[in-house]
């Protein structure tokens, strides 16, 4: 059988077999442990359930606009004035399934074949391969000191002729890092000058620890008008848990947004209903969901920080946001997907390969499970790793 070049170019996740092989053990009756989560495990608000059930009740279940329904997208022109204080209009906004769906978007609107796409490492395991997806070249961007936080050196190390957008996602999956507010404006000014698209991830926004505040890229941007190539991406899944709603949303200059619209229209059509409604509620409604929820990702963190300082041979920097920490597990094992599935097997506890965020040898843990589970994960990972 004949596939596409960019089939063939996509490979599956590692991520997923580990996932289906937990999912066997739990059938099965084991007592697995969970810590390669990356949802939350709290409630979706009552604020977006309510007016789902009332549409639902209306048995008017149509069609909407490709773009998003109006009242989501007045939604959104709020949230995004009250936590970007960026006054947008409808026509700056598309509403797609999911953060992740319009970054997709964002890039099938903007891409050509052969076109090169600059990221830090670590980097979100979708990135490589949705650039792909659009014909272009991901192009990984490593700091030059060792960290997590990467300089405006490290980017500009890796431009071409050939480089159309950087995306910056910070906080950041999978190490938490929250980038300085001098590398943010030096990107920003940057890609100004150089006419660069930047496409900022901004799902964790609102789940930052240690008294920081989400740092706003439109503080340092100094072209507000149609030319700017600055694109927001963000959604309802992370700080509202309501990762299984499929709500995301793109905020950038007019013409883009007409072409990942147009986009839309041919591959999903408009999201669904019922789930805007949901968005809609959520965003509209009471907030202090979000702030419990990120109180007990701050107080899990620091548990597990605790337990991984206190594992010998565990290198391990200490999360900034969101519920991810990064560790370096090389001592033990450099292929980190081996080292996964040796986890998996004798300990019973899933751990996300580092390689899937472009770095061997460490192990994403994510903290937005129980502390039980958190305790009780770590403590058998020790067991088999020092024994």
């Amino acid at each position: 059988m004949s596939l596409s070049q960019i089939a063939k170019s996509i490979t599956a996740s590692p991520t997923l077999a580990l996932n289906a092989k937990f999912a066997a053990l739990r059938q099965k009756g084991e007592a697995v442990i969970h810590l390669g989560g990356g949802e939350p495990k709290s409630k979706a608000p009552m604020d977006a359930i309510l007016p789902l059930k009332e549409h639902l009740d209306t048995r008017e279940i149509r069609y909407t606009p490709a773009a998003g329904i109006p009242a989501l997208k007045d939604a959104i022109i709020k949230y995004t004035e009250n936590f970007y204080n960026r006054k947008v209009e409808r026509g700056n906004v598309v509403a797609a399934s999911g953060a992740k769906h319009a970054l997709i978007l964002s890039l099938q609107a903007i891409l050509n074949p052969k076109d090169e796409v600059i990221f830090p490492v670590p980097y979100w395991v979708s990135y490589p391969d949705m650039v792909k997806i659009c014909g272009a070249n991901p192009i990984n961007a490593i700091p030059a000191d060792g960290s997590y936080y990467p300089s405006i050196g490290d980017i500009e190390k890796k431009i071409s002729e050939q480089t159309k957008a950087v995306i910056i996602n910070s906080p950041n999956n999978p190490s938490g890092a929250v980038y300085s507010e001098k590398f943010i404006s030096d990107i920003i000014q940057f890609c100004e000058k150089k006419d660069l698209y930047l496409i900022f991830d901004d799902i964790y926004h609102r789940l930052v620890f240690d008294g920081r505040k989400p740092i706003n890229p439109y503080d340092y941007t100094k072209i507000f008008n149609d030319k700017s190539k600055l694109i927001l991406v963000n959604g309802v899944s992370k700080s509202y848990a309501m990762t299984g709603f499929r709500i995301g949303w793109a905020v950038t200059n007019t013409q883009i947004i007409k072409a990942m619209t147009n986009i839309q229209g041919h591959q999903t059509s408009g999201p669904s209903v019922l789930l805007q409604k949901a968005a809609i509620g959520a965003i509209n409604g009471e907030q202090s969901g979000v702030e419990e929820l990120r109180k007990t990702l701050e107080k899990n963190r620091d548990i597990m920080m605790e337990l991984l300082n206190s594992f010998e041979g565990v290198e391990v920097t200490k999360p900034d946001g969101t519920f991810y920490c990064f560790a370096d597990f090389s001592a033990f094992e450099k292929d980190s997907n081996k080292l996964s599935n040796f986890l998996i097997d004798e300990a019973k506890v899933l751990t996300v390969p580092g390689a899937e965020f472009g770095m061997e040898g460490f192990l994403r843990l994510s903290y937005c499970g129980s502390v039980e589970d958190i305790t009780e994960g770590i403590q058998r990972i020790k067991n088999v790793l020092l024994k």
